[in-house]
């Protein structure tokens, strides 16, 4: 089964053709990141004017390096939820524009699924149950994957995403977008213990995590050094922010391991490239014997592939949409199926 996928859910336009959820015959990506770079973040109204200048050439790329016409795609999918309101809309009118003159079935699928969805293809063999550390940069939350549309949160942030917060301090910085990346590539060289900062918790939420106390620690600390005169040491910074981040992530994790007796670790989003983070979930997965599953970076952004593999199974479990399918700014990854 042929599955020409769409992604457009922020700033990057991606159209992918997934063969039966596991082989990508091709997956092309119109990034935006020098239009927005100039604004220190995604501007929503030009991302998506960006998405309805690429995307009708960007699916025809994506045939011709797939090898196959149009007459030969079995299925249009797209990312209908959750993003920025305006991007998703180019995504899904494309495709159910397209779906309808090609007459193949519409399927709809959520953006977190499709991010769990690419160790699928990082990892053939890989079957669901297993346990998924989802961190991107709206979402950070574990999940139960009980099957490949059946699913079941543990536990997330109450405010704050893990992405977010680097994005946030990056840009305080002076990093250049995406600042999660940069502030990365800062820390390598830095003392993780030099600027303490806090470690949340959420009374009666042991898999629940908290940033947005974090964040507006970091965010002080280097406006008072900053007003202070004092020359702050931004290397050591990053190190102890990441630091910071891994150490509510990955306990929360394990934890959450051991309560479902899940043997297998998967994680996705683009947080998931994060060098400190990858490390300390590698280590404390071979010290418990447990398998992890972590797709290649190239994998962890937005992407389209991610998304024709998810769509595959949402397929087989009979969640297709007609021409009604609207976008959604926000939903649940355990949101009413279309």
């Amino acid at each position: 089964m042929n599955i020409l996928a769409i992604e457009s859910s922020c700033d990057e336009t991606a159209v992918a053709v997934v063969r039966d959820g596991r082989t990508v015959l091709s997956d092309c990506i119109a990034s935006q990141v020098e239009t927005h770079k100039i604004y220190g973040g995604v501007v929503p109204e030009i991302a998506s004017r960006k998405h309805i200048e690429a995307i009708y050439g960007l699916a025809d790329e994506a045939l011709a390096q797939a090898g196959i016409t149009r007459n030969e795609v079995d299925a249009v999918a797209v990312t209908y939820a959750p993003g920025l309101i305006g991007a998703v809309l180019v995504g899904v009118n494309f495709a159910k524009g397209a779906a309808c003159r090609l007459g193949v079935p519409l399927i709809p699928v959520h953006h977190i699924r499709g991010h769990i969805a690419a160790n699928y293809l990082a990892y053939p063999d890989l079957e669901p149950p297993f346990l998924c550390l989802v961190v991107s940069g709206g979402h950070t939350m574990i999940v139960d994957v009980k099957g490949y549309t059946e699913m079941e949160i543990l536990g997330g942030t109450r405010d704050d995403a893990a992405g977010e917060c680097f994005d946030k301090v990056a840009r305080v910085l002076g990093m250049p977008y995406p600042g999660g990346a940069a502030l990365d590539r800062a820390a390598r060289t830095g003392d993780d213990r030099k600027y303490p900062l806090p470690d949340s918790k959420v009374d009666g939420s042991p898999l629940d995590l908290s940033f947005s106390g974090l964040k507006t620690a970091a965010i002080n600390l280097i406006h008072k050094l900053d007003q202070k005169g004092e020359m702050l040491d931004v290397p050591s910074l990053c190190a102890g922010f990441s630091r910071a981040v891994s150490d509510a992530l990955v306990p929360r994790t394990m934890l959450a391991l051991e309560q479902t007796g899940r043997r297998t670790l998967a994680v996705a989003g683009g947080v998931a490239a994060n060098s400190r983070i990858r490390a300390e979930l590698e280590r404390e997965a071979a010290r418990r014997g447990v398998r992890l599953c972590m797709p290649p970076l190239s994998l962890c952004g937005d992407n389209g592939a991610m998304i024709g593999s998810q769509a595959y199974y949402e397929y087989l479990a009979g969640h297709t949409a007609d021409q009604t399918l609207n976008a959604y700014a926000t939903k649940s990854i355990l949101g009413e199926q279309i």
